[in-house]
């Protein structure tokens, strides 16, 4: 539609090329029968004739495309001569009579407000909002059209170029109308988000409210009026003190005024104007099928809708088909892995719970949000019994999250659970549980704990096998049902056979430790416990460790070799390898640690993450870390040095007793040594079984790209497992390019978003608090899980690929799971976002015996790298020493 003008009447939300995302929205809105103000838009044809007239727009385009977000100096600078050359265009002759004769049509003495309205803004992923400019209070054919050439210069503006460049839009492909829409001059105005957007609450209605021009309240002028509403009843009100208004000057423009001081402190909206407007907009986002943020303005009596726009950056909710709240957590920050998954690997792990479910498909326990899989804990709630444990496991795990299930469970729906309900999730539990605990009771008092790792050791490699067997004996869509049904009966067996270890290891570590503080005080029983708990025997990830730096040793032998790791790629990495000098007996050692641990990676509880043996590449940082960091045998010195310190400790903690008291604490002291290694155990068999699972899915995906339904093996990673037989079995195979492109789209807009540990349907993000009476000021507060105190220099880390640690540098990372180990023997201590006493970070770094503070909201932004930071793992809190980073 080659039309330079477009009225409201014309447009609607599919005219967004044209008009822009403001423009498209006021048209739908228009034709909804919704109280906007009536106008026109120039559209996107206007905006791109006018361009072409430059001879100069192609080569200033082409130094855009080479500018970062964060290369502010020269934003600024071409920024402000792209917008200074447009200043120097005409305008079109014709182009100018359309816009006139719209003018006049609307009605020529009437005022308006001239907004810029971009066909990369208003979107459902990226709002763009307040990156163009808008003018207010225009009147009168000359001021209308240069607001119009200023609107399009505004595309331009140091934060419009800054935005596009972050969120990945092309600066040719983003065009922009102008919306001229007649001014209300409202008594009061603000802005309405269908859904809070600070707890994301989906059913809460947030309104702020000022007096005048509802720019006072945009620009930061004032503090507005907080109203919520929540089922029809205002649940919140917060008056400020609104010490200044906007309002129109009669020849055009606007001013800003001060409130006389008796209207400074007076509610801006009465009663029931509030319950009008958020009934007003719950009918818009009704209409648009998504929560809203609206511009509103109340004139004479009557709402005016000036503007609608999605809300994004409310955190996806999933669906349920009851009205019941349900609570759910973060699995990811359970296993120490906040990056959002693809859809086949969210897919695997929400079978894990289905021997709990009646109808797992129906009422499914694990469900994805904004690629992250959240367990629904609703169920376990309504029993106090259950209640009680789930917030002792995860204080171990992550005490921000337990704090915010507590939180959670003030909810009156938690305070009593339906009889039927916990009688249901007791018969469940208790073919598990009841052996479970039998068998921790053998394990603590009678059996001899140091055969317990043979006994776990033999089962993994029994079940391994055996899933191997059936494995090989299945093809097509039986594979994949197969592996439904495995991943569905896994749970109880590695409780009965595998974790029940750790367990007893557990309970025998809290009743050492309340025996211990009872005789010694707490800070000796935590000094002697943390010793004890130095270099644990039977850890399959600490072992790991160990033997990775074994390898480094081999490789700080070769000068060249190492050259090689620090710049090596995937692509031919084991050819190359065997050609560099020393490299052929590296790569045999190599090949011997990946047929031992190769099914491990960072991530690994996502099967479709690339294991170490798939790209050995990602284990060259941490071999480097460990060769710039320490010497050749000392991990083994200090792991031995460790046992020793742990040996005394153990006898030192016996002595504390009396001769009838000795016989049970050394009984608890041996049990603790032999069992507490095996924590990592069930996730070990897990990630075994994975890698198995993936090789079999890959083959099938092999059988699809024959049959030309896949382009790639890699494309069932945007699968989920019933797809993927659908697909084997020749069902939904039409759309299945359109639905991988949209997975893929999704995916990328995931790692945008900052995933919350708790959540609920209603969408509601439940924060959790810490607190530590012993923090100085300005501390950042965490939990203490390694005793100690160290002081270097911060290194932020988030992908173990990329990290290069120094002999004292502290390690500064979103969270740790075993495919970090490696780092550990290199870093002097440990900081995470997320994570408890018992996740794996904490476990390690008391084996290693660096201080660590885990559970940090936002450490990694919040530490600048390569500052000079104390860590002290004793009182669980970090400082800055230094604020700015140091030259090394």
């Amino acid at each position: 539609m080659n039309k330079y003008v477009l009225s409201f009447t014309e447009i609607d939300k599919a005219h967004l090329p044209l008009a822009g995302g403001k423009g498209a929205n006021l048209g739908e809105m228009t034709k909804a029968g919704l109280p906007v103000p009536t106008g026109f838009c120039i559209s996107t044809f206007a905006y791109r004739t006018f361009i072409k007239a430059s001879r100069e727009m192609d080569g200033l385009f082409d130094q855009l495309d080479q500018l970062t977000y964060d290369e502010l100096e020269r934003i600024r600078f071409l920024g402000k001569r792209i917008r200074e050359h447009l200043a120097s265009i005409v305008m079109p002759v014709d182009m100018k009579s359309e816009i006139v004769r719209a003018l006049d049509k609307t009605g020529r003495d009437k005022a308006y407000a001239v907004r810029s309205s971009a066909t990369a803004e208003d979107l459902p992923t990226a709002s763009f909002a307040g990156q163009q400019d808008t003018y207010l209070n225009v009147r009168g054919s000359v001021q209308l059209l240069h607001a119009v050439r200023d609107c399009w210069a505004s595309l331009f503006t140091d934060r419009a170029i800054s935005y596009r460049v972050k969120n990945g839009f092309d600066h040719r492909s983003v065009f922009l109308a102008v919306v001229v829409q007649e001014m209300v001059f409202p008594e009061v105005s603000g802005i309405m988000f269908t859904a809070d957007p600070i707890s994301g609450h989906r059913n809460t209605i947030s309104i702020d409210a000022s007096f005048g021009l509802g720019e006072a309240l945009v620009s930061g002028l004032v503090t507005a009026d907080l109203y919520q509403v929540r089922g029809g009843e205002i649940v919140k009100k917060q008056i400020s003190k609104k010490e200044a208004a906007i309002y129109a000057v009669p020849g055009g423009g606007t001013v800003t005024e001060p409130l006389p001081y008796e209207k400074q402190t007076l509610q801006a909206l009465p009663d029931a104007k509030i319950l009008e407007l958020a009934a007003l907009g719950r009918k818009i986002e009704a209409h648009y099928g998504r929560e809203q943020d609206i511009e509103w303005g109340l004139s004479d009596g009557r709402f005016y809708i000036l503007q609608s726009r999605p809300i994004t950056s409310l955190y996806p909710v999933p669906s349920f088909s009851d009205e019941k709240l349900h609570v759910m957590i973060n699995f990811g920050y359970i296993q120490m892995m906040t990056d959002p998954m693809k859809p086949l690997g969210i897919s695997v792990l929400s079978r894990i719970p289905d021997f709990l479910a009646n109808d797992p498909e129906a009422r499914p326990i694990i469900r994805e949000a904004g690629g992250r899989a959240f367990v629904d804990i609703t169920g376990a709630l309504s029993s106090k019994f259950v209640r009680s444990r789930i917030l002792t496991v995860l204080n171990g795990m992550d005490q921000l999250m337990a704090s915010a299930v507590s939180e959670a469970m003030k909810r009156i729906e938690f305070q009593y659970g339906s009889a039927r309900e916990r009688f249901r999730i007791a018969a469940r539990l208790a073919p598990i549980i009841v052996p479970a605990a039998g068998k921790v009771f053998a394990n603590l008092f009678f059996k001899a704990p140091e055969k317990a790792e043979q006994q776990a050791a033999a089962f993994i490699a029994n079940i391994v096998e055996e899933t191997r067997g059936k494995l090989s004996g299945a093809s097509g869509a039986e594979t994949i049902r197969l592996i439904k049904r495995e991943m569905g009966n896994l749970l109880p067996d590695v409780l009965s056979k595998v974790a029940v270890y750790v367990l007893t290891g557990v309970i025998a570590s809290g009743k050492l430790e309340k025996k211990l503080k009872k005789k010694t005080g707490n800070e000796q029983s935590a000094v002697l416990l943390s010793k004890l708990y130095k270099s644990l025997p039977h850890n399959v990830t600490t072992e790991m460790g160990l033997e990775l730096a074994d390898l480094s040793d081999q490789a700080r032998k070769h000068p060249e070799l190492i050259r090689y790791l620090r710049e090596a790629k995937s692509e031919g990495f084991l050819e190359e390898l065997a050609k560099i000098p020393g490299g052929g007996d590296f790569a045999n050692e190599l090949e011997c640690f990946l047929e031992k641990y190769g099914v491990r990676c960072a991530g690994e509880i996502d099967i479709t993450n690339p294991r170490w043996c798939e790209d050995p590449v990602q284990l060259a940082p941490s071999i480097i870390s460990n060769i710039q960091s320490g010497a050749a045998g000392e991990h083994r010195r200090k792991f031995k040095q460790g046992e020793k310190e742990a040996e005394e400790a153990g006898c030192e903690i016996i002595s504390q007793f009396r001769l009838f008291e000795k016989r049970w604490v050394s009984r608890l002291v041996r049990v603790y040594r032999s069992l507490m290694g095996m924590r990592e155990h069930h996730k070990y068999t897990l990630v075994k079984l994975l890698h198995l699972y993936k090789q079999a899915i890959l083959k099938e995906a092999r059988t699809l790209v024959k049959v030309g339904i896949l382009q790639r093996e890699e494309d069932v990673f945007y699968l989920t497992l019933d797809e993927m037989a659908g697909l084997l079995e020749n069902r939904e195979a039409g759309s299945i390019q359109s639905i991988l492109k949209t997975r893929k789209q999704e995916h990328a807009s995931n790692q945008k978003l900052k995933s919350p540990r708790v959540l609920t349907s209603e969408g509601e993000i439940v924060a959790g608090k810490l607190h530590n009476a012993k923090s100085p000021e300005g501390a950042l507060i965490g939990t203490p899980v390694s005793a100690g105190v160290v002081e270097g220099t911060a290194r932020i880390i988030i992908k173990p690929e990329d990290a290069k640690l120094n002999p004292g540098d502290i390690l500064v990372a979103p969270y740790t799971d075993p495919g970090w180990t490696p780092l550990f023997t290199s870093a002097a201590g440990l900081i995470t976002e997320v994570g408890g006493m018992m996740t794996h970070g904490s476990v390690v770094a008391r084996e290693y015996g660096i201080p660590a503070v885990v559970g940090i909201e936002k450490a990694t932004e919040l530490i600048r790298e390569g500052v000079q930071i104390r860590v002290d793992g004793t009182n669980g809190y970090v400082q800055i020493v230094s604020k700015e980073p140091s030259s090394n």
